[in-house]
Parts: structure tokens; C-alpha cells; sequence
């Protein structure tokens, strides 16, 4: 069988993304060759990599095997969001394989190589346009774990890209007595309030700040419960902390890189016993291990998909040759770039 020629996203430099053709060998003993149907670009750590804002320090993630611990030296590949049909098998693979979809954390390319354990069969009911948001369906479910919200509380959620949409959809499904959201872009705003927000408001307006003060000042106890931030940006740290109640949680689940926080914790912070949680979707939260597995939050992760049909948030399809204009669309902050998903049929 003849060598198939990958075509593989390379991000060559800060700010520049190129198209390499690379032959994939025919696959070993215990791999398997896929042939991509769609890929998700990441807004959050993905546009980190793109703009080269990640710390030198870190590896782009140790707990992904198709990113193979890798360090941060340009050129590299990034992304973890793809779909495959499994074309080819080695010799110690079950046949059932073949013809296969498959959802892998694998960077943007026609086709990859990959073992059985790195890859998680879709399920009939789900659409590999919709699978694609597997990955930030979990990181949505693993927010909501982070953040334990209870029969009755305010919760305000920082932060309505792809991931703040997942989350304030899931949050939508409880007993909440508020569920606010923040973000400057309006259309992002009208999505959250269709997505089971009770009210959304933009941090750029004074008027809104002031409304969204008085809604989380209802009684005695002001503030709400639970903040998520997940703007990605540093400074919306202080405004979480701002609006956190007594004895409540903020949840940052934004990964900021080598942007720094420089945060107020004089004040409100020590004096209201504010809890500050990291929410990181790579390993499962201490208090919860006992319990929970990858693969029991993978099993609620389809179920969201299944209710939540986050393949409606898609706002462009493009094919890989216009990676570089996808990249450029999502640095640059356009209002309608949501969520770019590449197709390769």
C-alpha cells in the first residue's frame, strides 16, 4: 500500500501559519491511519500559540500523546480538536476498527497516525461536526464539577466564547436563582441569553456594570455564590473577585499564558474569605477522583452534546487552505468569529 502524503497545519512563527505535505508511513503493528473529516480551532490556548504568548517554561500539554510532551519552539504543531475515519490498520488492530469515526486531541491535519488508546469512538447518535466540540465540552463539564453550583445560587459566568457558551448552556440545566454572563461582543450576549442566561451584560458600559451590581445585591448577602472567568483576560480577575459573595467561589478556568495578573487581594479577597479555584481540564479535581473518572466525564461530555447541539455556535467552515485567513479572523477579534471548524472532504 502506497504512502499517503498528509497535509499538515504548521504554525512557522508567531503570528504565521503554513501548510507542510508530509508521507505518512503505512502504520505500525498497534496504529491506526485516520483520515480527518473536521477539526476545531481552540480561540483560547490555540490563538495562545498563534500570537506566541505561551511561557517557554511549559510544554504545550504533557497529558496529550499526539502533542508528545512537546516544548514551545517554533515551528511546531498545535491543536486537539479532530475527527477521523479510521482507513487503515496495523496488524494487531481488531478489523472493527475500519471505517471508524473517531474524536482524537490531534493537531490540525488530513490525516495522522494514532494508537488505539488515543482515540474515543463516536457514538451513532453524534454527528462528527458535532463531535468536534468534545474537547470543549469537557473542559465545560469539568468547569461545572470546579464549580459544585447548588439549588439556588447566583452564578455569573466571565467570559461567552465557546467554552463560556458550554458552560452557561450546562448551568442553564440547574435550579439557579441568576445566571449572568459578561462579554463586550452583543451578538455573544444574545447567544447566552438563548442559551439559558437570565441576564448578560458588557463590562465596557457603565450603566451595565451598575446593573449588574444591583442584580447580584438583591438581600443581605451580596454578591454572587459562584464567578467563572473564562475571558481570557487577566484584569477580569479583580472584577470576579469584585463581584463575589461572602464565602464564595471564583473559578478560573482562563489560561493566560505569559500574561500576568496583577490582582487586588487586600480588600474584599481576605476580608469575604473568597475561595480562588484553577479549573484545568488535564486531571480531575482532588475531591472528586474518588468518584470520577476521564471516562465517566467523556460519557456526560456526549450526553451535553447530545442536549446542547453545540454545533449551532459554528460560524465558519473553511477548508485547510485558508488557515492563515481563520487564524487572522480570530486574532483580529471579528464579532462573528465564534467558532472556526475545518473541513477536509
Amino acid at each position: 500500500m502506497s504512502a499517503v502524503k498528509a497535509r499538515q497545519l504548521w504554525f512557522s512563527k508567531p503570528g504565521t501559519v503554513e501548510l507542510r505535505e508530509q508521507a505518512l508511513p503505512e502504520p505500525q503493528a498497534d496504529q491506526l491511519l485516520l483520515r480527518t473529516l473536521y477539526s476545531g480551532i481552540s480561540a483560547g490556548t490555540e490563538m495562545l500559540v498563534y500570537r506566541g504568548q505561551v511561557p517557554d517554561s511549559l510544554s504545550l500539554d504533557a497529558s496529550l500523546a499526539a502533542l508528545g510532551n512537546e516544548q514551545i519552539s517554533y515551528p511546531l504543531q498545535y491543536g486537539y480538536a479532530s475527527v477521523g475515519c479510521v482507513e487503515q490498520i496495523g496488524s494487531n488492530i481488531d478489523t472493527d476498527w475500519l471505517g471508524r469515526k473517531a474524536f482524537c486531541f490531534q493537531p490540525h491535519a488530513s490525516h495522522f497516525l494514532a494508537e488505539p488508546d488515543a482515540l474515543i469512538p463516536l457514538p451513532d447518535d453524534i454527528s462528527a461536526e458535532a463531535a468536534v466540540f468534545l474537547a470543549n465540552m469537557e473542559t465545560a463539564v469539568n468547569l461545572v464539577l470546579d464549580a459544585g453550583p447548588q439549588l439556588g445560587d447566583r452564578v455569573l459566568v466571565m467570559g461567552q466564547g465557546i467554552v463560556g457558551l458550554l458552560v452557561t448552556q450546562i448551568l442553564g440545566q440547574f435550579p439557579l436563582a441568576e445566571l449572568a454572563v459578561v462579554d463586550p461582543l452583543a451578538a455573544r450576549r444574545q447567544l447566552a441569553e438563548s442559551a439559558g442566561a437570565t441576564a448578560s451584560f458588557d463590562p465596557n458600559s457603565e450603566n451595565d456594570r451598575a446593573n449588574l451590581q444591583q442584580l447580584l445585591q438583591p438581600r443581605e448577602s451580596a454578591g454572587a455564590d459562584i464567578v467563572i472567568e473564562l475571558s481570557g483576560a487577566p484584569a477580569a480577575l479583580n472584577q470576579a473577585i469584585a463581584l463575589c459573595a461572602y464565602s464564595g467561589r471564583v473559578v478560573v478556568g482562563s489560561w493566560y499564558g505569559n500574561k500576568t495578573a496583577g490582582l487586588a487581594l487586600g480588600e474584599r479577597f481576605h476580608r469575604n474569605r473568597i475561595e480562588l479555584i484553577s479549573s484545568q481540564v488535564s486531571s480531575i479535581a482532588p475531591a472528586l477522583s474518588g468518584r470520577w473518572d476521564k471516562a465517566r466525564r467523556f460519557d456526560v461530555a456526549w450526553d451535553m452534546i447530545r442536549k446542547c447541539q453545540p454545533e449551532q455556535f459554528i460560524s465558519h467552515r473553511l477548508p485547510l487552505d485558508k488557515a492563515a485567513e481563520a487564524y487572522a479572523l480570530l486574532d483580529k477579534g471579528v464579532e462573528d468569529a465564534l467558532q472556526i471548524v475545518f473541513g477536509y472532504q
